[in-house]
């Protein structure tokens, strides 16, 4: 197991040399286009600071044909000066392991280190200070514009202009690094442009910031619960071996597992993607207690997946429209990051639709089939959980690729979670027989757990250590009251 310093370590090492590679595009950049005498990234002060008074001292050279894939042709060979970028190798750095991941191109790995520079190196974009003394005003060509603080933000200019001077059709090439079907739209890698700036070589080159955390650190930064996110990040201490459920609903649960880890390779290398909904809907229906939404947090736990639980108070509104946008605020933050949606007590979103007697019924319905197709295109894994299957709509349970029963667990499987609900520390009352009051009582796990959390309490209120068969007893009994039953 890797330790934290040692990937902050390996992090830092890796993006050094990545800053350096930068670097030493800018400054051959400079050198093209201004000459040699010119102001170098690494060293603004090595020229003058006021830039050429007639213009580029030579005017702009020629970039490559394909200036996505391939260095710009008049920088120095990569050989000489190390303008190839570095190697990644099998890198324990979670930078390196993104561009592994990714596979980019040279522009877009240039792309994306330059919109990492002004949280790591600002001053090494300090040369774009330079001024035009023609004009008195900065060079158009650099593009990029000062926050707040002064300083400097590059945009798609700043990448063009690095990569090929003033070379039109690379100009035309670096604009589809912005549209909205590339990944850095689609995975939402880059942050959105500013209101108004529709030129796609205008735009920031700004991460967003929840991939700055993982880019960083190598812990992805979890939206914070709220109205603008209503839903909590849920996880357990708990592993799949506690999980004690009836073994064909484990089977089915084995089907989810198997699309979490060949689901990618069924639909790229097995070419399936045009036939096949991208994710997994799943229904999970069956009494209160009876391991559903551990279920959800363990699917997580053991595919790597962040586990979100919809907050349903936070989502419902009696406002027209207002459901609708609520949940597709967690659907657009959801999208492509292999999450898992958990809409616990899901009845009240997909619920069946009425018969249209009113204009609110109308709404309602419409309300249903924005769920629907939402649910539709969701790239993740979506959760439902009701206790009733019945109470989902027809239209929703027709696309669940799993429906899964939650039964009250048998006999043996109560018995099993009696005996490992306890802790070590405590001692069992030798009047208590687990196996008997199994067999007696029909309690689902979250049942069980709540009546050995009382006796567990009990005991420790006396003083003691023992578990009293007594409170077992009257803790069932309570149990049974809550359920409205006879104990």
């Amino acid at each position: 197991m890797v330790n934290a310093p040692d990937v902050l370590a390996a992090n830092a090492a890796f993006l050094s040399a990545e800053l350096e590679w930068l670097a030493t595009l800018i400054s051959a950049r400079f050198t093209a286009y201004f000459g040699s005498a010119r102001p170098t990234a690494s060293n603004p002060a090595d020229g003058p600071a006021d830039g050429p008074a007639d213009g580029p001292a030579d005017g702009p050279a020629a970039g490559p044909a394909d200036g996505l894939t391939t260095p710009p042709s008049e920088l120095p060979p990569p050989a000489a000066d190390g303008v190839s970028p570095p190697p990644i190798g099998d890198s324990l750095s979670p930078y390196a392991r993104f561009l592994r991941f990714y596979d980019w191109s040279y522009a877009e790995r240039v792309a994306i280190i330059l919109a990492l520079t002004p949280l790591l190196r600002p001053q090494l974009l300090d040369v774009f200070s330079t001024r035009n003394t023609l004009f008195d005003r900065p060079f158009t060509e650099f593009g990029g514009r000062r926050d707040g603080s002064g300083a400097f933000i590059p945009n798609g200019e700043t990448l063009a202009f690095i990569l090929g001077g003033v070379d039109l059709e690379l100009r035309l090439r670096l604009r589809r690094l912005f549209e909205p079907n590339h990944l850095f739209r689609e995975h939402k890698i880059l942050a959105p442009a500013p209101t108004g700036v529709h030129e796609p070589l205008l735009t920031p080159l700004v991460i967003a910031e929840e991939f700055i955390a993982l880019l960083l650190s190598g812990e992805p930064r979890r939206p914070t619960f709220g109205a603008d996110f209503p839903a909590q990040y849920i996880k357990t201490d708990l592993g799949w071996e506690d999980l004690i459920l009836h073994p064909g609903t484990r089977k089915q649960l084995g089907e989810i597992l198997a699309w979490i880890e060949h689901g990618g390779t069924l639909l790229g290398e097995w070419d399936m993607g045009g036939r096949l909904r991208p994710g997994c809907r799943c229904l999970f229906y069956g009494p209160p207690g009876t391991g559903k939404s551990l279920t959800a947090a363990l699917l997580g736990k053991v595919s790597g997946r962040d586990v979100y639980k919809i907050d349903l108070s936070l989502v419902v509104s009696k406002y027209i429209g207002e459901t609708e946008k609520n949940l597709d605020r967690v659907f657009e933050q959801a999208e492509n990051k292999d999450w898992i949606l958990f809409f616990d007590e899901a009845d009240a979103l997909f619920g069946k639709r009425s018969e249209t007697k009113s204009s609110h019924d109308r709404y309602a319905n419409q309300e249903t089939a924005f769920l629907l197709q939402r649910l539709e295109t969701f790239t993740g894994i979506a959760i439902l959980a009701s206790n009733l299957r019945d109470n989902i709509d027809i239209a929703f349970a027709r696309r669940f690729e799993s429906v899964i029963y939650f039964p009250i667990p048998r006999a043996e499987e109560r018995q099993r979670l009696w005996s490992r609900g306890f802790s070590a520390a405590s001692r069992l009352d030798p009047k208590l027989d687990l196996g008997e009051i199994a067999r007696d009582h029909a309690l689902s796990g979250g049942s069980i757990m709540n009546v050995i959390r009382y006796a567990s309490i009990e005991a420790l209120r006396r003083g003691e250590n023992q578990i009293s068969a007594a409170d077992v007893r009257v803790g069932i009994r309570r149990e049974y009251k809550k359920e409205g039953k006879a104990g």
